[in-house]
């Protein structure tokens, strides 16, 4: 179990620390929701979180089938809606080297889509992820 202690420091700013590891992670409101914008805001997180949790899913199945995912990077886009006020849609674009082979592709999309964090959403969020081999 995961215990995450946290902190309101007013001007719309939290503090977050990760007990077990003692890491923190400052959130702020951002400037369109009258905050400064100065650090990830929590819809930012939770943008952040389903990437993260997708690209960690597929780093964990490529380490089991021995498939080597290098170079590997993704960009993370959140759009808003306005009403109600919530995240809309996550765009995630997902680059992987061009040199893994087309089964190990269709399988590590698939358990990209099927992370925890894709899986806990509202299906109201639409996901929409692309994948590029370069």
């Amino acid at each position: 179990m995961t215990s995450i202690t946290g902190e309101y420091q007013g001007s719309l700013r939290t503090k977050l620390t990760h007990k077990s590891s003692n890491t923190q992670l400052i959130t702020d409101a951002p400037i369109d929701n009258h905050g400064k914008g100065e650090s990830f805001s929590p819809t930012d997180l939770l943008a952040a979180a389903l990437g993260s949790c997708m690209v960690t899913i597929m780093g964990i199945r490529a380490n089991t089938k021995n498939i080597n995912l290098a170079p590997f990077q993704f960009q993370i886009k959140k759009i808003m809606q306005t009403s109600p006020r919530k995240v809309g849609r996550v765009e995630i674009e997902i680059v992987c080297s061009k040199d893994i082979p087309l089964e190990d592709r269709v399988y590590l999309e698939k358990e990209a889509r099927e992370c925890p964090v894709a899986l806990s959403l509202s299906k109201d969020l639409e996901q929409r992820v692309t994948f590029s081999y370069v």
